[in-house]
């Protein structure tokens, strides 16, 4: 990856937020907030045991807060690239406004819009299973549609948790 430009697989989100932004808070480490720490995870994982690696980082506040609003800005940045798309989906004055109050600001819930420019971003599948209508039925959403999940969430409430497929016993 390049030092100042931390992309995923599609998208440069230091192109989101240039260095005109007022709000210096985007420029930090290796390209944008949550970047540098980002890197180190990765890295990290690759040199060690993933599983307890992983579980070690995001049991630290500052890691995961961290990874948290590197995701928020890889959302925001997609869906502010993708705006033609995705500013008839958004409740808002304008799509930039909704991306700087509900989707950059922490601790906010994430709307199905934003699951979406995510996955895209991140360019993997979903499997979201949910709890609808009177009778509570399971509802499964595959996103995008077709594709093989690498990824399993419950959505109950306003909240994602995720879920463990069962290993399958041959």
């Amino acid at each position: 990856m390049e030092a100042g430009g931390l992309v995923s697989c599609t998208e440069d989100v230091s192109s989101a937020f240039p260095e005109k932004t007022p709000d210096a808070k985007y420029k930090v480490g290796r390209g944008v907030i949550g970047g540098s720490v980002v890197i180190d995870v990765v890295e990290q994982c690759l040199a060690d045991d993933q599983e307890e690696t992983l579980l070690r980082l995001f049991n630290d506040q500052v890691t995961s807060d961290s990874m948290v609003q590197y995701l928020r800005l890889l959302t925001s940045a997609h869906l502010q690239n993708h705006a033609d798309f995705f500013c008839n989906f958004v409740e808002a004055p304008d799509l930039q406004v909704y991306c700087h109050q509900d989707v950059e600001t922490m601790a906010m819930e994430c709307d199905h819009v934003d699951i979406l420019a995510l996955t895209q971003a991140l360019d993997i599948c979903i499997h979201i299973v949910s709890m609808e209508g009177d009778e509570q039925e399971l509802v499964h959403h595959i996103i995008p549609e077709g594709a093989e999940p690498s990824l399993h969430l419950l959505y109950q409430t306003s909240h994602y948790n995720i879920l463990y497929p069962r290993p399958l016993i041959h």
